[in-house]
């Protein structure tokens, strides 16, 4: 398909509007637990609220333009983490103290928090769907990617896929349900993610009032985080804005505010896939001037290498636009054979049955990958290898046991050569480990399981430190590159 590039330019720019828009409106009444009646903008023309929905987003953009759309994932971007974002509140906190400690991504995101579900990772997927423009799986897959840092395999993760896709989606259809139904598809029905969006929806069709759906999900979701500052209600108010505000940008708004709870956070991202799926005609004039283009920061270290971040909506636009077709050439160039369309920029021609190519998408590559999210795992790449490592616990205690399950791949696209490699364990005093010495790796086949599928128990000796450093050596006959996988357990 192609995308007509005025068309998106105009699109990414009216998202970012948008979002500054909702961040701003919303603000002031963030956390408020009851119904609302907002009727407008209490903060000064031409001051915008600065807001860490859009700061974190400035910081994923300095990663694309300085690793490059193929290096992203939530590793590297832990690391932009402890560089760049400088809150330490909730899961923020959390995911960066955890790094400090030595664990990995996303681990980070699952030891020792309450806040896996919350909602710090949906509210920053902008600058996925922006540089992945009607390739709404490999939008989410970088949204679930970010999400990892500091939500591990919560819903907050769920919810991050959840709108990525369905802001993507918005680049190629003009159809709020159709992109709603996308996001849908992307993550699994039985995720309370799903459940909630799918009781928008019934409430909607059945002609319910707003007020009645805002109530039954918060009914719905009671038992988590005592119904607030969480994924699964708060996207859904954003849904609900979206359903009932009927294509009016400030019926949609008002009413997502209203809801009440995360409400800077539901604005935005109203404002922000409004932008996208009617450009800046969609934005009233009178709300665009009132917030003006600049972008107020708040959660940013803004150091020598920061003062390059992005200083108004325009600039940021800008920015990403130039990074899309980097991103474009990634998914029309890997794994051909796999994928289902393409996208380019040219004059338009969008088929008719997008909206069924995007979810027949999503849901053959994201549903499989969410449902696999488990606790306590870790991506790591080399060369011409991937390994992914699931733990069963992060902590270990004298004499105690931790299991480990490895898959390892090859990383070289379609490469049908097998590997054969040697491990050695490099592990502290008086620790051992019981499994194979070496492995197998299978060619990449369409026909084949192109993992390797491994499993190790490792057992600690009579003393364990408060930070126990495990790393596995794998070196592959007939290869020069050596491939270190290397974690902590914490004693």
């Amino acid at each position: 398909m192609k995308l007509d590039f005025n068309t998106y330019k105009d699109k990414v720019e009216a998202c970012w509007i948008g979002k500054n828009i909702g961040g701003t409106m919303g603000g002031p009444y963030e956390s408020k637990r009851d119904l609302l009646d907002v009727k407008g903008f209490v903060t000064e023309p031409d001051e915008p609220l600065p807001n860490d929905d859009l700061d974190l987003q400035l910081v994923w953009l300095h990663a694309l333009e300085n690793i490059g759309p193929y290096n992203i994932n939530a590793t590297t971007l832990g690391e932009f983490w402890l560089s760049f974002i400088t809150p330490h509140w909730n899961e923020y906190g959390i995911g960066k103290a955890n790094m400090k400690r030595g664990l990995i991504p996303s681990i980070t995101g699952d030891y020792a928090t309450t806040w896996s579900n919350s909602n710090g990772a949906w509210i920053r997927t902008e600058i996925w769907a922006c540089v992945a423009p009607a390739i709404p799986a490999l939008a989410a897959k970088y949204a679930i990617e970010d999400a990892k840092v500091d939500h591990g395999a919560g819903e907050g993760t769920v919810a991050a896929a959840f709108v990525a896709a369905m802001q993507s989606a918005a680049f190629a259809l003009n159809d709020l349900k159709a992109c709603i139904n996308v996001g849908l598809g992307t993550i699994t029905e039985e995720s309370r993610m799903a459940k909630s969006v799918q009781l928008v929806q019934d409430y909607y069709n059945s002609g319910k009032s707003w007020t009645e759906a805002r109530n039954a999900i918060l009914d719905q979701n009671s038992d988590i985080g005592d119904g607030w500052f969480e994924a699964p209600s708060n996207v859904a108010y954003s849904v609900l804005g979206l359903l009932y505000g009927e294509g009016n940008f400030k019926k949609s708004m008002l009413i997502a505010i209203n809801c009440g709870d995360d409400t800077d956070c539901t604005a935005a991202t109203v404002g922000a896939t409004m932008g996208i799926l009617y450009g800046s005609s969609g934005i009233p004039s009178d709300w665009k001037t009132y917030i003006g283009d600049r972008i107020i920061t708040i959660s940013l270290s803004r150091g020598s290498v920061g003062k390059s971040f992005p200083n108004s909506c325009s600039e940021l636009s800008q920015r990403i636009v130039a990074m899309a077709p980097s991103v474009l050439q990634l998914h029309n160039g890997q794994y051909k054979h796999r994928r289902e369309y393409t996208v380019e920029f040219g004059q338009e021609d969008i088929p008719i049955n997008t909206a069924e190519i995007f979810t027949k998408s999503v849901t053959k590559k994201m549903r499989p990958l969410l449902k696999n999210l488990r606790l306590y795992t870790m991506h790591f790449e080399q060369a011409f290898l991937m390994a992914d490592v699931v733990l069963s616990a992060t902590d270990i205690v004298p004499m105690g046991e931790v299991d480990i399950h490895i898959d390892f791949s090859s990383k070289l696209a379609y490469d049908n050569q097998p590997y054969t490699a040697s491990l050695r364990w490099i592990l502290p005093e008086g620790f051992s480990v019981d499994g194979k010495k070496s492995l197998f790796i299978p060619g990449l086949d369409i026909h084949t399981d192109p993992m390797a599928k491994y499993d190790f128990t490792l057992k600690a000796g009579e003393n364990v430190a408060p930070e126990n450093r495990i790393i596995l050596e794998v070196t592959s006959h007939g290869r020069h590159t050596v491939m270190y996988i290397s974690f902590i357990l914490l004693g």
